[in-house]
């Protein structure tokens, strides 16, 4: 389904060589993206910050879009961090006021195309109304058995991994399990993501060559790609670069090559 897009994205037309390098029999069952950049990519231009942010929300809408068609499983892409309430207020309201209006405007194109919404990350904490269009969301694509978009908003890692041994902690003390009993898939089982496998790659944009607190445990045998270009100037063409990077790279997974 990838060709359709061979004739609409700019800068794909003559580059049509670099899809036709993508294995799609090795298409990449779940991605991670970091989407950095936003606020540079503003600034570059002598816009206001919230710009950049609504450009990012509009690269995420195209990249949902071309990794529904081409067959990837799940993506997961990292909104707002635990870290990022430390910036001000007003940049808050507009991330957490920009992802309701990413769901208010893009869920019923998404249920139609057969995408599940979910969210990772300390929801709880969140504002009523944005919860509430949360639990709309997830309720009304949890159905659907294509693309898992896996929003992480109020998300970290070191966060998530505490979670998962308080839960087995509380589990010991009233003599459920053992502690000899403990097993790293334990843990992984009482991870956000505990029932999508890890990713197999992890992009970031923007320059920045850090994993940010990001699925910490989840990305132990990864494979990263980074790239200079700020998250709104990221297109499906570059994610095509990063599959294809990927799909010559050898996996050990600590072992030798067979």
């Amino acid at each position: 389904m990838w060709k359709k897009w061979l004739g609409k994205l700019g800068g794909v037309e003559d580059k049509s060589h670099l899809y036709q390098t993508l294995d799609e029999n090795r298409i990449p069952k779940h991605i991670a993206i970091i989407m950095d950049g936003n606020g540079r990519w503003a600034q570059k231009r002598g816009l206001p910050r919230a710009l950049g942010h609504r450009a990012g929300a509009e690269t995420l809408r195209e990249i949902v879009r071309f990794s529904s068609d081409i067959g990837v499983g799940a993506l997961t892409a990292y909104a707002f961090s635990t870290e990022n309430w430390k910036r001000p207020p007003e940049e808050v309201n507009l991330l957490m006021k920009l992802i309701a209006e990413y769901l208010d405007g893009n869920m019923e194109e998404m249920h139609q195309n057969n995408v599940q919404i979910r969210f990772i990350g300390k929801t709880e904490e969140l504002t009523d109304l944005l919860r509430h269009k949360i639990e709309k969301a997830q309720t009304r694509t949890a159905n659907n058995t294509g693309l898992v978009l896996n929003l992480a908003v109020n998300y970290g890692a070191r966060t998530e991994i505490t979670r998962a041994v308080q839960i087995i902690a509380g589990q010991v003390r009233d003599g459920i399990i053992k502690p000899e009993d403990i097993t790293e898939n334990t843990v992984h089982q009482h991870l956000y993501s505990a029932d999508l496998p890890d990713p197999d790659l992890l992009i970031r944009p923007s320059g920045d060559l850090r994993i940010s607190n990001f699925l910490l445990w989840q990305c132990a045998y990864t494979e990263f790609w980074f790239t200079e270009i700020n998250w709104p100037d990221f297109t499906p063409e570059l994610l095509v670069q990063a599959i294809v990077d990927f799909q010559n790279r050898e996996r050990r997974f600590g072992g030798l090559k067979k």
